[in-house]
């Protein structure tokens, strides 16, 4: 038997352990995520984002001194010079994805050590570039609609004043709290699509710029980060709550998907979707917008039957309602995904350098062999 015929191809690479890990586990039968050991459930009860991002950074959660130390770090490297915002006005017309995604890269030319990829560094930038993200996509946001950039506040946490510096005013605390638990919720998940190729850039021995870059380049993508995008765009297709189930009874009739619901990992519930959809109950009611989460928790109800085959709402089905509710314009969605995931990506790349291999699958070839070249003329 030829190598080829011994070859097992594992599409998609699901269920395939590429290494070891410390930063975080799911079982996706039971439906459990742990970050560092510690459960998403008391996490997102519990902690908040500065926390939870120390956690997967260091390995362990942070007494006082060494959380507040934190805090002013993540604080006293938020600003962005003006080389940075040059770049977001030249791109202030694209995805703010797309400008997240470039001004990372740009922010490279701040280090004079770029290329020193030793962990201890590559632990700073990462922090740097988690405290520099939310700056970045405000401000491009403030450009795209012809208004000057909002300078960070050192006196709001990392949530609160990513809401401030998109409008200027100081946000209320119960709405920053959600937030912040949002960034909690999506601060690491394993080996997904952005993370692997977040590995894959730092197996090369690239740079954290590289590999956060490489990250948020991936996580674009609506089968990874685009959900919450698409359940607004589907809960305005809705309209209301009363067409919701014959909304879900016309596609599933069609063959297509609902958007929110299932999960390449979990075959249950997704954990963190329990804590935002009872926030997102709560915000509805406290701002007197019922709409929103009326339509969805239809959608939700029609969809149960689904539950016991795996299909059920992920974190991204209510997340894009707590948006909406918020009044975040839906481009700033995946850029809200991409914040709370820096953390996580930084820790998965100082995994990869800690014990490093280039990694570098195969594709087994499946075409025509020995074929000859014929000639111009002859062609």
């Amino acid at each position: 038997m030829s190598e080829q015929e011994k070859a097992e191809i594992r599409r998609g690479l699901r269920d395939v352990y590429i290494d070891r890990t410390f930063s975080s586990f799911i079982d996706g039968k039971k439906g459990h995520l742990l970050y560092r050991g510690f459960n998403i459930d008391d996490l997102a009860r519990n902690s908040c984002f500065e926390e939870t991002a120390y956690l997967l950074l260091h390995g362990d959660l942070p007494n006082a001194k060494q959380l507040s130390d934190f805090d002013y770090l993540l604080k006293s490297t938020r600003s962005i010079p003006t080389e940075i915002l040059d770049v977001l006005n030249i791109v202030k017309k694209s995805h703010s994805m797309d400008a997240l995604r470039t001004a990372i890269s740009a922010t490279s030319i701040l280090e004079d050590d770029v290329e020193d990829i030793s962990l201890e560094s590559t632990l700073m930038k990462g922090i740097k570039l988690t405290a520099m993200a939310p700056t970045i996509v405000a401000a491009h946001y403030r450009l795209s609609i012809h208004e000057n950039p909002i300078e960070p506040r050192d006196d709001l946490g990392h949530a609160a004043n990513f809401l401030y510096m998109l409008s200027g005013e100081t946000p209320d605390p119960e709405d920053a709290a959600l937030i912040d638990k949002d960034f909690v919720l999506h601060a690491e998940h394993g080996i997904n699509a952005s993370s692997f190729a977040a590995r894959i850039a730092a197996s090369t021995k690239a740079d954290i710029h590289c590999a956060v870059t490489a990250g948020i380049a991936v996580l674009k993508g609506p089968s990874h980060g685009g959900a919450a995008e698409g359940v607004i765009q589907m809960a305005l297709e809705i309209g209301s709550k009363e067409n919701a189930r014959d909304y879900v009874k016309s596609r599933l009739k069609n063959r297509k998907v609902i958007v929110g619901f299932g999960h390449r990992v979990y075959r249950t519930e997704d954990p963190r979707a329990k804590h935002l959809k009872e926030d997102a109950r709560k915000l509805s009611e406290r701002k007197g917008d019922p709409k929103w989460f009326g339509i969805l928790e239809e959608v939700a109800e029609a969809m149960k039957p689904y539950a016991k085959k795996g299909i059920a709402e992920n974190v991204d089905f209510w997340s894009g309602a707590i948006y909406q509710i918020l009044s975040i314009p839906e481009q700033l969605y995946i850029p809200i995904f991409a914040m709370g995931r820096v953390p996580g990506w930084t820790a998965q790349v100082l995994e990869q350098l800690d014990n490093n291999i280039l990694l570098r699958p195969r594709l087994l070839y499946i075409g025509d062999k020995n074929r000859e070249y014929i000639k111009m003329e002859d062609r």
